[in-house]
């Protein structure tokens, strides 16, 4: 099954507002690209023969999507770890350290 037919619909009408830019107009115009892309805080799409090849994107967004996606995994091996009872309880690693 295709991934953009699980998308929501709305997210199809995202990508005809998403910037996109040639790799040969890119080079051009970089520091303009960057400016772009840091004060509008939306991804720059660069293309190749029609095919996104890169994304410019502002750092701190960026910083914001691996602290998300590093969120989403750790509670994805927490649950995975609940589910085969491979965990600690936090009650006992409190009597372990003489906490209680």
């Amino acid at each position: 099954m295709n991934i953009q037919a699980l998308a929501h619909p709305h997210l199809e009408l995202y990508d005809s507002y998403m910037k996109k830019i040639p790799i040969s107009e890119a080079r051009e115009g970089l520091a303009e690209v960057i400016e772009g892309a840091h004060r509008s805080g939306e991804p720059v799409y660069l293309t190749k023969r029609g095919r996104t090849i890169a994304v410019v994107l502002d750092p701190e967004v960026y910083e914001r999507l691996l602290e998300t996606a590093e969120d989403v995994l750790d509670r994805a091996e927490l649950a995975l770890a609940r589910e085969a009872s491979d965990f600690v309880p936090w009650e006992q690693v409190k009597a372990d350290l003489g906490l209680m």
